[in-house]
């Protein structure tokens, strides 16, 4: 078996989607054209997909009041500072320091506009 997506309730899923589209190069591989607003994103790879929408009839997860820990999209990334600014310029915001694990990985964290928390990750070494 493999994951077939990950799915994200979110209050403002049109705008949110075009931000990731924009802005972390997902692309738009399926979507509803009205409530409750289904996109499925895809990265470059075609490997991995995020559902977005936005269910009314369910609470939403407070996003940002959540820990970044307990929940985030992780995206690969050459060049942290550079993205990070880039990422910042366009409304994200920076949680923390950038970090350097023991396995000798760098990570940072934001929240995009509307608070979902979002990792950029630099592997040492690859682990997919």
């Amino acid at each position: 078996m493999r994951i077939e997506h990950f799915a994200l309730n979110v209050a403002d899923p049109v705008h949110l989607v075009r931000w990731y589209v924009e802005h972390l190069g997902l692309r738009v591989v399926r979507e509803s054209s009205g409530s409750p607003w289904i996109h499925f994103l895809t990265d470059d790879g075609g490997q991995v997909m995020v559902e977005v929408y936005g269910n009314p009839d369910v609470a939403l997860p407070d996003y940002r009041q959540q820990d970044p820990l307990v929940m985030h999209l992780a995206y690969t990334s050459e060049d942290i500072q550079a993205d990070l600014a880039r990422l910042k310029g366009a409304g994200a915001t920076q949680v923390g320091d950038v970090l350097q694990t023991p396995a000798g990985d760098t990570l940072a964290m934001l929240r995009d506009p509307w608070g979902v928390p979002i990792q950029l990750v630099r592997r040492a070494a690859p682990t997919i």
